[in-house]
């Protein structure tokens, strides 16, 4: 969003649809708040710009999400992934998609298709 490095990979991932968990993208609207971006105005910005709800879809976490992210626990405790990290995960092994992160230490977890963006 902020031309972070990395930011040209999350773009190019995104012109052709991304998934995030609706956990992660709680976390995303929290860091906005944190740097003083109302989450409403985020929101209402990635809607006008068409990334809301076309290129970017939010899924809901469910019941199976719950049981991967418990069963990904002791697999990341060591790597110090957190309950977000791992929403992040167990939705990507739900979809059958790659998991898009500037983390390397996710790259150790396994059974995962990591992609780093930097």
């Amino acid at each position: 969003m902020y031309e972070e490095p990395g930011a040209d990979a999350v773009e190019h991932a995104l012109s052709f649809g991304s998934s995030i968990s609706a956990v992660n993208w709680a976390e995303v609207l929290s860091k906005a708040a944190d740097i003083g971006i109302a989450p409403e105005r985020l929101v209402s910005e990635l809607r006008e710009r068409g990334v809301l709800n076309n290129a970017l879809k939010i899924f809901p976490l469910i019941a199976e999400d719950g049981l991967e992210i418990a069963r990904l626990r002791p697999l990341t405790q060591n790597l110090g992934l957190s309950l977000g990290d791992r929403a992040c995960l167990a939705l990507g092994k739900r979809l059958k998609l790659p998991v898009m992160t500037a983390d390397r230490v996710w790259s150790a977890v396994p059974g995962m298709e990591i992609k780093l963006i930097r």
